[in-house]
C-alpha cells in the first residue's frame, strides 16, 4: 500500500489541480439571531443581518464611503500629537501598543477626518475607528476633532461626528481626560458660527467620550441596537445592587427615554442626514406661508387673558339666573319678572319696569 500513498495519490491530486486554499472567514455568524451569512452578502448589505437586522460594527473607511455622496471624500491629513508624554507601562509599552494598532489599521490614530458633501451640502466629517485601540480618545483625537471644527468653519460646512468609542485613553492619564473639555470647546466654536452639528453614535459609545462631544449634538442619530452609555452595564448593577431593565443604555431604550433623536437603519443614514442638514441651514418653508396676528393684535389677545397677579374685586350680592325668553322677542308682553330682594323690600331702580332706560344698564 505504500507505493499507492507515496506515488498514485500525489499524482491524482496534480492531475486534478491540486487542493486550493480556502479563505478565512467566508461565513460569518450574526450575533443577533445566530445566523450564518456569506462574507459578500454582508458587505453588500453594509454589514447588516438580512435576516434580523442586527448592525455589525464598520470599518472607519467604510463608513465614509457609505455617507459621503456617490462615496466621494477627501481625507485631511492631521498634525502629528506628542507620543506617550506620560512614558506609560503595563503590561506592554503604551508605544508599542500604538504600534500594533497603527500596523492593523493603518493609520497614525483613531480619528479620520473628511470633507465633502452628504444630500449635497457641504460637511465635515470625523469618524471614530474602534479598531485602533478601542477608539479611545487621546490628545490626537482631541487635536483633530479640533482640527476638525476649525475646517467646517473655513468652509462654512456642517460638522458630523461619527464615535465608536471605549472612552478616555488610560494610557494618557489626566491628559486624555482634558481633550473632553477640548472637545466641548470645539463643538461650542461650531455652533457660535452658526453651523449644524449632528452627531451619529454607533455601538458602542460609551465612558468619556459620552459624557463630552458625543451627547451635544444639535440633532443626535443613533444605528439600531447601539450601546450608549457612560460607565458599563455591570458596572452600575454593581453599584446599585439592583437588576437594570431590559435594553437598557441600547438606542432604542435612550430613544424612548429622550436622550436621543432618532434611531435610523444604517442603509437611510445618507438621506436622514442630508434632510436634516437641508432644513437647519435652508429653513424655507415648503409651502404657502400662513399669516400670524400682528404683534398689535397679539398684544391685545395676551392682556385679555388672565393673570397671577391680577387684582380680583369680590361683588356682593346675589347672581340671579337668566331670564326666560319671550315669545315675542326681546320686547314681548309678560309679566315682569319680581327682583326684588327676599326680605320684602323693594327697590325703585330694580322694580322690572320697561318704560325709561334699562335698569341692568
Amino acid at each position: 500500500m505504500n507505493w499507492l500513498t507515496n506515488w498514485v495519490k500525489p499524482k491524482l491530486r496534480e492531475l486534478v489541480g491540486g487542493q486550493k486554499d480556502i479563505p478565512e472567514n467566508l461565513w460569518l455568524k450574526c450575533d443577533g439571531c445566530g445566523q450564518m451569512i456569506f462574507h459578500r452578502d454582508l458587505e453588500k448589505n453594509l454589514r447588516v443581518c438580512q435576516h434580523c437586522g442586527h448592525h455589525m460594527r464598520l470599518e472607519a473607511l467604510r463608513r465614509l464611503e457609505t455617507l459621503f455622496d456617490g462615496g466621494a471624500f477627501q481625507t485631511i491629513e492631521l498634525e502629528p500629537s506628542p507620543v506617550d508624554p506620560l512614558k506609560f507601562k503595563d503590561r506592554k509599552r503604551y508605544t508599542d501598543r500604538l504600534k500594533d494598532a497603527q500596523g492593523r489599521t493603518g493609520r497614525d490614530d483613531a480619528l479620520i477626518v473628511a470633507h465633502g458633501r452628504i444630500g449635497g451640502q457641504p460637511v465635515v466629517v470625523a469618524v471614530l475607528d474602534f479598531a485602533f485601540m478601542g477608539g479611545s480618545m487621546g490628545m490626537a483625537v482631541g487635536d483633530g476633532l479640533l482640527t476638525a471644527a476649525r475646517l467646517a468653519k473655513v468652509q462654512d460646512a456642517a460638522l458630523i461626528v461619527v464615535p465608536s468609542s471605549g472612552g478616555a485613553r488610560m494610557q494618557e492619564g489626566i491628559l486624555s481626560l482634558m481633550q473632553m473639555a477640548r472637545t466641548t470647546i470645539a463643538v461650542e466654536e461650531v455652533r457660535e458660527a452658526g453651523l449644524p452639528y449632528i452627531v451619529l453614535l454607533t455601538d458602542p459609545t460609551t465612558g468619556g467620550v459620552t459624557a463630552s462631544f458625543a451627547m451635544l449634538g444639535d440633532v443626535a442619530l443613533s444605528e439600531p441596537g447601539a450601546q450608549i452609555g457612560f460607565a458599563g452595564a455591570r458596572v452600575i448593577e454593581q453599584t446599585i445592587r439592583e437588576t437594570l431593565p431590559e435594553g437598557f443604555q441600547r438606542a432604542e431604550y435612550l430613544l424612548d427615554h429622550g436622550m436621543i433623536d432618532m434611531v435610523v437603519h444604517r442603509q437611510d443614514l445618507p438621506a436622514t442626514i442630508g434632510r436634516i442638514i437641508s432644513l437647519l441651514r435652508n429653513p424655507e418653508p415648503s409651502a404657502e406661508v400662513v399669516p400670524m396676528p400682528s404683534a398689535a393684535a397679539a398684544e391685545v389677545v395676551e392682556r385679555a387673558r388672565p393673570h397671577p397677579d391680577d387684582e380680583v374685586v369680590e361683588v356682593e350680592g346675589e347672581i340671579l339666573p337668566p331670564e326666560p325668553p319671550s315669545g315675542d322677542g326681546d320686547h314681548g308682553e309678560g309679566p315682569p319678572r319680581d327682583r326684588s330682594p327676599r326680605d320684602g323690600s323693594r327697590d325703585g331702580s330694580r322694580d322690572g319696569s320697561r318704560d325709561g332706560d334699562d335698569p341692568r344698564g
